[in-house]
């Protein structure tokens, strides 16, 4: 039997734009709550809360607010910002109005945001409030003044903003400048109308969201995913979890990968469920506080988001009783993380889901009633709608069990990278198929193993990091003559960074401490290497290539991380 399997058929495709499915969901659960956001310090009392119908009625304030700002179909809008209820109404109002949404990682730092905005000419980026980590509003100024295809910034309320959910107020530094009020408050300057005449002339194939993945030249490449792609993934996922309008979906994963915006948003709204944000960033504790405190009943992470709330000194006082799914992605889940889910968090449904940005993201999922071994060993089965074969190096589907590149098909393939058709023909062949670039085998039952990795990227804590954009910026360094940059397991993230260096002649000594301090500011805090080797040669093969893998199993028995 052949590698290669279609998914279920019997729920068709949804054909139509994100606005309308809200639209229509809106319609059938408008009292209904759609989206909650837990208060800073924990105070129930003081969520920011709205129904499906408050909340569509703010995104055609925002949305109106757009369009008395001139904006055009197929604009891009940045949004760099950790999770927050704005993130969600900045996703409907961008969808509404056709306007492309363009998501960054709130870790960027300068040089890395400034190389996304140029790339799409973006012409407005929405800005958090600065934190104590990140100095979102200096840095977005500085992209301001290097990119002229940005012309405003409009930033985002402070997280301390009333718990009714009004708007906060801010006075913007310059003409270039404005808050989310300012924007909000156009929304009297264009008729009621104009948001649905908008959205009355947008399709489902148009390009609404680009994310961006890192890529082996060094740059990140902008997937770009239509309506089409990410509505109906979500709304899959979604119908394998048996989500009705009881639900209630707590999101800690953030809202700028797939994981948060499709799996959670767009799978939840579609089926009348509450979405929960326990906070900005990532809490073990108040995640499971909200799941307390909002009645979740689904629960989304990592694996090491799921370690880490089990490890609470506390776990035991929180109660979970009201949880019975979730989804699970990112790595596979060790199966005494996975028995302790099941039991203890009373997630006897929980999924696990594998995929990629470019495919929407989710490819495979476990199914209801799949056995422990199958949600701890596999990725589970191909999702309906799609196709998924392995293939040798000659592009020949491989018998089942046999190890070879995973491939996807169908409509959850993005449309291509933005301004990159040469890299868009690179992944996708031109019989539509999407070439993962993974190694896994399918066996007997068409459930998917993933093996590893063709390339060298690196997962760490469910960040997607390709070594040859570190050592990019690693050459930057006055004492760096040659660096290799390669993952080594670790027990907490799954792996780590290691920056395997060649000093120049004469160079003083770099550790550890020095590559830290020098990525600080500049570089994402994921992609700072962990551990420093200093070598004279690197191993080569008989074509001078670098011999990563001989590398990484020497790295692994010097630092003795052997099993």
């Amino acid at each position: 039997m052949l590698s290669s399997t279609v998914g279920e058929t019997d729920v068709p495709l949804l054909d139509e734009t994100i606005g309308a499915n809200f639209a229509r969901a809106v319609g059938r659960f408008g009292e209904r709550d759609a989206l909650i956001e837990a208060a800073a310090d924990g105070d129930a009392s003081a969520a920011r809360r709205w129904t499906f119908r408050e909340l569509d009625d703010d995104v055609d304030r925002l949305a109106r607010g757009f369009l008395a700002a001139g904006f055009a179909e197929g604009e891009r809008i940045g949004i760099w910002s950790p999770n927050c209820a704005e993130w969600t109404i900045l996703q409907y109002a961008t969808a509404k109005i056709g306007a492309v949404l363009v998501n960054v990682n709130p870790a960027y730092r300068a040089h890395e945001l400034v190389f996304v905005v140029r790339q799409n000419g973006m012409r407005t980026l929405v800005v958090a409030p600065s934190d104590r980590t990140s100095d979102y509003v200096g840095m977005a100024r500085e992209a301001l003044a290097e990119c002229p295809d940005l012309r405003e910034l409009v930033f985002l309320p402070a997280p301390s903003r009333a718990a009714d959910g009004a708007f906060a107020a801010g006075v913007p530094a310059s003409g270039e400048e404005t808050t989310w009020e300012a924007l909000a408050a156009r929304a009297g300057e264009v008729p009621a109308s104009s948001v649905a005449e908008r959205a009355a002339a947008l399709a489902p194939d148009d390009p609404i969201n680009i994310q961006y993945t890192s890529g082996t030249t060094g740059f990140p490449k902008g997937a770009t995913l239509t309506h089409r792609n990410i509505l109906n993934n979500g709304y899959s996922i979604g119908e394998l979890l048996g989500y009705t309008e009881e639900d209630r979906v707590v999101i800690p994963v953030p809202f700028y990968h797939c994981f948060g915006m499709v799996i959670g948003n767009l799978n939840a709204f579609s089926h009348g469920c509450a979405t929960i944000l326990p906070g900005r960033g990532f809490s073990p504790a108040a995640t499971l506080k909200s799941v307390q405190d909002f009645g979740g009943t689904s629960l989304y992470g990592v694996p090491t988001m799921f370690i880490a709330e089990l490890a609470l000194p506390d776990f035991s006082s929180y109660r979970l009783d009201t949880l019975r799914t979730g989804v699970m992605a990112g790595s596979l889940c060790p199966i005494e993380v996975m028995k302790r889910v099941i039991s203890d968090m009373h997630m006897e449904d929980v999924a696990i889901c594998y995929g990629m940005t470019e495919t929407s993201p989710v490819s495979t999922m476990t199914r209801l009633g799949d056995s422990l071994a199958q949600r701890t060993g596999t990725v589970g089965r191909t999702m309906p709608h799609l196709e998924i074969k392995v293939i040798d190096a000659a592009g020949e589907t491989l018998e089942r069990g046999q190890i070879g590149e995973l491939c996807t098909r169908g409509y959850a393939v993005m449309a291509g990278y933005w301004d990159q058709s040469d890299k868009t023909a690179e992944a996708i062949d031109a019989d539509g198929w999407m070439h993962t670039g993974d190694l896994a085998r399918m066996d007997e039952d068409g459930y998917v193993v993933i093996e590893g990795r063709i390339k060298d990227m690196v997962i760490r804590g469910g960040e997607n990091i390709y070594p040859r954009e570190v050592e990019e910026f690693l050459f930057q360094h006055p004492s760096i003559q040659d660096v290799q940059v390669i993952g080594v397991p670790d027990e907490k993230y799954g792996e780590e960074l290691m920056a395997c260096i060649i000093l120049k002649p004469g160079a003083e000594l770099v550790d550890a401490a020095a590559v830290a301090e020098f990525c600080r500011g500049r570089l994402a805090h994921y992609k700072v290497p962990k551990y420093v080797d200093i070598r004279e040669s690197f191993p080569m093969t008989v074509s001078g290539k670098v011999r990563k893998v001989e590398m990484r199993e020497e790295a692994i028995e010097r630092l003795g991380l052997r099993g």
